[in-house]
């Protein structure tokens, strides 16, 4: 790809990723650096892919009986205190506030690092009865945690995201409903995104600080890292006793409720960028992209060709195509080059020739192919074109997953892959004990990522302790 690079204020992937993927995120326009650190602004480009995941998202939210609400920003101390454990593993990323204006406040407010303590306080005064239940909430915000090494999108201290939390009469629907947003998650990745996953649940030590069970959707990025998409969370009904929300069943019998939460947010564009990309920056999946279609005259000059340009936008805006004209007059090798970089799915050039034969020229993002379209049909070709490209992107990450996937029955096994075989996910058996999933990252470098949920035999003793295995886990190095 090297060799094809149009773009060279990017640093090439193969040289330095981590650099690659800082060039991408600020020369694609989609982020700028504020006056703190780990505070970045999203500008209107990475904004706009935002809002595209957040719109399909929200619609699937909806079908599934959800509503969106908003909660308080700031949660207090005391009722911060209420859930030990959730408390414990948020403690280190926590910001407070401690003056309303010139004066010293009586009790810190965390700035939310998530939001379960203020959905439950809030059922406390609104849950009584069983008919109050479900309760099936979204809210679209910010969470600030205070993260010591920040990165554009990957982590970040403050990023916008979505968490949902619901509460249940019963243990069998809160699971059910953590494994139903847990799909959404993971059709969000693989059908919008084009990011195929591993879904699987958490080990014990890596799961959501107060959850009984965390489900994870893990996708592959190009350098064969993971990185966690989204996650959902089963909580028993330990939440609901510490907070004292309790209602009467139908027999009159008062009861502890069940609840759930789960989030996807903007570290999911992160991804988007390291799975696709390639050295001339974004390249992006038609179903997400703002821009699906760029139009670009070519010898804009001479006479009819802006027109034609013009009117050729105009059908596609018509047909649903997500599309925009270039008629700035910045020399068509810029053009390309700023579009490519911009990761727009598919480019159509128009010039005199293509006019006079009733054809435009498109070129494909992902693959470069050029191929020719009649513009009588170019209502239903440019559609179909788009679609081929959303399914070559899934395709190929499909394929950097399952070529990079091994399976291992040894330690030193593990970690060979990582140092020598360039790394990816590897697949071992595994007894359950924390001790042998320390001593892996340990010996091997590697953390759990979850356990599938489509389990294998692949032996059967744990490659760490000989001891009998019980279920198969999978290890990778994580972002």
């Amino acid at each position: 790809m090297a060799k094809d690079k149009k773009v060279e204020s990017i640093t090439d992937m193969e040289q330095d990723f981590a650099q690659w993927f800082t060039d991408v995120c600020t020369k694609a326009e989609l982020v700028d650096y504020s006056g703190v650190k780990g505070l970045f602004i999203l500008r209107p480009y990475g904004y706009a892919i935002w809002e595209n995941i957040q719109s399909y998202l929200d619609k699937h939210f909806k079908e599934t009986g959800h509503s969106n609400v908003s909660m308080p920003m700031l949660i207090p101390e005391s009722l911060l205190q209420k859930e030990k454990d959730h408390v414990e593993g948020f403690a280190p990323e926590c910001a407070w506030v401690t003056m309303g204006g010139s004066e010293e406040l009586p009790e810190r407010l965390c700035i939310r690092p998530t939001s379960e303590t203020l959905f439950c306080e809030h059922w406390s005064h609104i849950v009584h009865s069983w008919r109050d239940l479900p309760c099936l909430y979204n809210q679209w915000c910010s969470v600030l945690r205070w993260e010591k090494t920040t990165r554009p999108f990957l982590r970040g201290r403050e990023f916008l995201w979505q968490e949902g939390h619901t509460i249940h009469a019963t243990a069998e629907e809160a699971i059910a409903e953590t494994k139903q947003m847990l799909e959404i998650y993971a059709d969000t990745c693989e059908n919008l995104l084009a990011m195929p996953v591993l879904r699987g649940v958490k080990t014990d030590k890596e799961k959501f600080a107060g959850a009984e069970d965390t489900y994870t959707v893990e996708c592959m990025m190009h350098d064969r890292k993971a990185l966690q998409s989204g996650t959902s969370h089963y909580f028993g009904d330990g939440f609901a006793k510490a907070f004292g929300i309790a209602f009467s069943d139908k027999e009159n019998k008062l009861q502890a409720p069940f609840e759930t939460s789960w989030g996807m947010s903007t570290r999911v564009i992160g991804g988007l960028i390291m799975t696709h990309g390639d050295n001339n920056g974004l390249v992006l999946p038609p179903r997400v992209a703002p821009i699906q279609v760029i139009v670009l005259p070519i010898a804009a000059h001479k006479p009819g060709v802006t027109e034609a340009a013009e009117a050729l936008v105009e059908r596609l805006k018509a047909a649903g195509v997500r599309v925009k004209g270039d008629f700035s007059d910045n020399s068509p090798g810029w053009k390309f080059a700023e579009w490519e970089m911009k990761g727009v799915p598919l480019r159509l050039e128009l010039g005199p020739r293509d006019i006079e034969g009733g054809v435009c020229v498109a070129a494909r993002r992902d693959s470069g192919e050029k191929v020719t379209l009649p513009l009588e049909s170019i209502e239903e070709s440019v559609p179909a074109l788009l679609e081929d490209v959303q399914r070559g992107l899934f395709e190929k990450a499909k394929r950097n997953l399952d070529e990079h996937t091994y399976a291992a029955s040894t330690v030193d096994e593990v970690r060979d892959v990582i140092e020598n075989r360039g790394g990816g996910f590897v697949k071992t058996m595994w007894c359950g004990d924390e001790a042998c999933e320390l001593k892996m990252k340990e010996l091997a470098g590697v953390t759990s990522r979850c356990i599938p949920f489509e389990q294998e035999r692949l032996g059967d003793v744990c490659p760490v302790c000989g001891r009998p295995a019980k279920k198969m886990i999978v290890w990778g190095v994580a972002y």
